[in-house]
C-alpha cells in the first residue's frame, strides 16, 4: 500500500522544508520493521519547488494470519486461501494508519526541533492514497474529508477490470486531496479516517482506543457533522467505547465554544453614560467571591475543574495565598489558550512551579486530584446533561473528596433582569439546563448529605428582592469526624437547612 506527501516551496522557504518536518532525510531511503511488514519512506522529487515524500508499506500476509486477523472481508475464517490473497497488501488501512505513528510519530505530535514554528505553519499540501477502501463510495469520502478545510477532495472510483468496463466500479478510490494544512493535522485525519473509510481494523480494538481516536481527533473531530459515523467505526462500532467517546468529545465541544455568550449576557447591566460609574462584570464578581471564599477557607492547594482558557487561574497566580494550583479542562485547545494567557513558557520557574494545567474529563475519577484543600467548579455544571450529574458529583465529592468545594451556576430566576436575553433562553446556548435557586440547594443538600459536607450558599452579584442574585454559589465544607465542620454545622443540619430554605 502507497502514500505520498507533497509541497511546493520558495528559494527562501524551499520545500524541502518537509523532510524536516517528517524527520526523513530527502537524500536517503530508509527502512523501517513494522509488526506486519516493513515500510519505506523515499523521496521521488525533492527540490526547492516541490518535494514529494512517499510511504510504501509491504505487508507480509504470514505474518498478518499469524496475529490473528488475517482473515479476507467476507471469508469464513477457515478459508485458507482467503488468508492469505485478500487486498490487505495492497488497500490503505488501519495497516497504513498504524505504520504512520512508526514511521512519522514527531510528525504526527507536530513536533520538529530544528523548525519548531515551521512545524505549526499551514502548509500547501497534496496527498495522495491510490488505492483506498470506501464503504460509502466517493460520497462519504468527500462528507468525511470535505470539512477539514481541504480545498480538492477527489475519489476516483477504481473499476473491477480496465479491460471489462461493464463489470462495474470496485469498493476502492484514488484518493487526492489537496489544501493548506499543518502537516500534524492532515497526517492525524489519515491516520482516523483511512480505517474508517475500510470499516475494519486489522486489531482488536480495546479500551485505550477511545484515548488514541480523542488525541488524534483533536482540532477536528468534535466539530465534525460526521462525528457519530468516524467515532462508531473507527471503534469497531463497540457500542460501550462508542457512547464513552461521544460523551467525551460532546464535553470538548462544549469547553471549545468557551463562555462568551455567558460573558456577554452577564456583563450586559445597565448602561452607562462616560461621565457614570461602569458595573464590575459579573464575571469578575464571580473570580472575586471565589477567590474570598478560598480565602476564609484557609486553602493553598486548588483545583479548578474545568478551568477553560485559564481567567480564574490566572487570578489564584496573583495570590501568594495559593501556593499550588491545578487547572484540569477535557480541551487540550482550551488548556492551550490558557498556557499563552499565563505566558508559561516566560514565567519564572518558581512562579510556574506553582501551576499545572491538565486534561481530564470532570465525569471521570482521578487518583491525582486527590488530597487538595479546596476545587471549584464555576460555571461548569450546566453545560452538562443532567444525567451525567451524578457522575461530576461522585468524582468531585465522592473520590478527590477536597476539604472544600466551591460550585457556581446561574441563576434562571435572574434571567428577566437582562433585558437583552429573550423571555424562555437560557443564558448560553451550551447550558443544557439553569436552576431557580431551590433547585440549586435542593441539589446542594443532597450531595452534601451523600458525601459527608456541609454546604452555605453565598450570593454572587447585585442581589435583586425578588430574584435573588444572577449568580447562585455553594460553598461545600467536608465534615470532621463527629460530624461538625470548624463552624460546627453537620451535614445533616446542613442538609436540613436547604430543604427548608
Amino acid at each position: 500500500m502507497f502514500l505520498t506527501i507533497s509541497t511546493t516551496g520558495t528559494p527562501e522557504r524551499p520545500a524541502t522544508d518537509l523532510g524536516h518536518l517528517l524527520h526523513k532525510h530527502p537524500d536517503k531511503a530508509q527502512t523501517f520493521s513494522t509488526s506486519h511488514g516493513t515500510a519505506h519512506v523515499f523521496y521521488p522529487e525533492a527540490s526547492a519547488e516541490r518535494c514529494t515524500a512517499a510511504l510504501l508499506l509491504e505487508v507480509d500476509p504470514v505474518a498478518l494470519v499469524r496475529r490473528g486477523k488475517g482473515k479476507g472481508r467476507g471469508g469464513a475464517p477457515d478459508a485458507a486461501l482467503a488468508q492469505y490473497v485478500n487486498d490487505r497488501p495492497y488497500a490503505a488501512s488501519s495497516l497504513l494508519s498504524v505504520a504512520m505513528t512508526a514511521v512519522f510519530k514527531s510528525a504526527l505530535n507536530g513536533v520538529c526541533r530544528a523548525m519548531p514554528e515551521r512545524a505549526q505553519e499551514a502548509l500547501p499540501l497534496r496527498i495522495e492514497v491510490p488505492a483506498l477502501p470506501a464503504r460509502g463510495g466517493a460520497e462519504l469520502v468527500h462528507k468525511l474529508f470535505a470539512p477539514l478545510g481541504w480545498t480538492r477532495v477527489e475519489a476516483v472510483a477504481v473499476q473491477l477490470d480496465e479491460q471489462f468496463p461493464e463489470w462495474g466500479d470496485s469498493r476502492y478510490v484514488r484518493l487526492v486531496l489537496e489544501g493548506e494544512l499543518r502537516l500534524a493535522d492532515a497526517l492525524r485525519q489519515l491516520y482516523v479516517l483511512l480505517p474508517v473509510l475500510d470499516d475494519a481494523k486489522h486489531y482488536w480494538v480495546a479500551p485505550d482506543e477511545v484515548d488514541k481516536l480523542l488525541r488524534a481527533g483533536e482540532g477536528w473531530l468534535a466539530g465534525h457533522p460526521e462525528q457519530k459515523l468516524i467515532t462508531s467505526r473507527y471503534l469497531s462500532r463497540r457500542w460501550g467505547l462508542t457512547r464513552q467517546a461521544m460523551e467525551r468529545l460532546e464535553l470538548v465541544r462544549l469547553a471549545e465554544s468557551d463562555d462568551l455568550d455567558v460573558e456577554s449576557v452577564d456583563n450586559a447591566v445597565d448602561e452607562t453614560t462616560d461621565t457614570e460609574e461602569k458595573p464590575v462584570p459579573l464575571a469578575e464578581q464571580r473570580r472575586a467571591a471565589i477567590l474570598e471564599a478560598l480565602g476564609t477557607a484557609g486553602a493553598s492547594r486548588v483545583l479548578d475543574l474545568g478551568c477553560g482558557q485559564g481567567q480564574l487561574v490566572q487570578a489564584m497566580l496573583r495570590d501568594v495565598r495559593f501556593t499550588e494550583i491545578v487547572g484540569v479542562d477535557v480541551s487540550m485547545r482550551a488548556l492551550a489558550v490558557a498556557a499563552r494567557r499565563l505566558k508559561l513558557d516566560r514565567m519564572g520557574e518558581r512562579q510556574a512551579g506553582r501551576i499545572t494545567l491538565r486534561q481530564g474529563a470532570l465525569t471521570y475519577t482521578d487518583k491525582q486530584l486527590k488530597g487538595y484543600d479546596a476545587a471549584v467548579l464555576s460555571e461548569v455544571i450546566e453545560h452538562l446533561d443532567l444525567p451525567r450529574l451524578p457522575a461530576l458529583e461522585y468524582a468531585v465529592f465522592g473520590s478527590a473528596r477536597p476539604r472544600t468545594v466551591l460550585v457556581t451556576t446561574p441563576n434562571v430566576e435572574y434571567n428577566v433582569r437582562w433585558e437583552t436575553l429573550p423571555a424562555g433562553h437560557v443564558r448560553h446556548g451550551d447550558h443544557r439546563f439553569e436552576w431557580t435557586r431551590q433547585e440549586f440547594r435542593d441539589w446542594a443538600g443532597q450531595v452534601a448529605g451523600r458525601h459527608g459536607y456541609a454546604v452555605r450558599f453565598v450570593p454572587v452579584g447585585p442581589e435583586d428582592p425578588e430574584v435573588g442574585p444572577p449568580t447562585q454559589m455553594a460553598v461545600f465544607t467536608m465534615t470532621t469526624a463527629d460530624g461538625t465542620t470548624t463552624k460546627g454545622t453537620t451535614a445533616h443540619e446542613a442538609t436540613k437547612e436547604a430543604k427548608a430554605a
